[in-house]
């Protein structure tokens, strides 16, 4: 089977959510283990919070799937949140925050346009939910006995 070659806008948006993502698995442990540890906090906490959930979708990355990268836009609203949230609460950490924000931000817009360029390149559709309801309804009225007595 070959594979069906990228596009350069898609290429383009594979190479910022890479660099958003890969950014942010550096930048995470860095910061939150290193620069600036979290006191009050165990590792092990720390760890499922902040870098678990960048290591869920490393294999569907890895692997090229748009799918993946579509759905790993839900994992990176916690970072882009995270970043948000100490703007207020954490101004003297402005750099590391605003290094989050960027990856965050270069990681959603690159995931969400190459999940959509990638996905028209292979032919990948996502049903309407429109023709979703009318094909539930005409099997419920295929299936459902009408009173015609009424």
């Amino acid at each position: 089977m070959s594979q069906i070659p990228k596009k350069t806008v898609t290429k383009r948006f594979q190479a910022s959510a890479l660099i958003g993502y890969v950014g942010l698995l550096i930048l995470m442990p860095l910061w939150l283990f290193v620069l600036a540890p979290r006191g009050g906090y165990s590792t092990g906490f720390v760890f499922a919070v902040y870098i678990l959930p960048l290591l869920l979708p490393l294999k569907g990355i890895i692997q090229d799937k748009p799918y993946t990268y579509a759905w790993a836009n839900f994992i990176v609203l916690i970072y882009f949140t995270h970043g948000l949230t100490l703007l207020w609460v954490s101004p003297q950490e402005m750099l590391l925050i605003l290094l989050e924000l960027f990856f965050a931000t270069c990681m959603f817009i690159g995931c969400t346009y190459y999940a959509r360029h990638r996905g028209q390149e292979l032919g990948l559709k996502i049903r309407k939910l429109k023709q979703d309801l009318a094909d539930e309804k005409a099997a419920y009225e295929q299936d459902s006995p009408r009173d015609e007595e009424k």
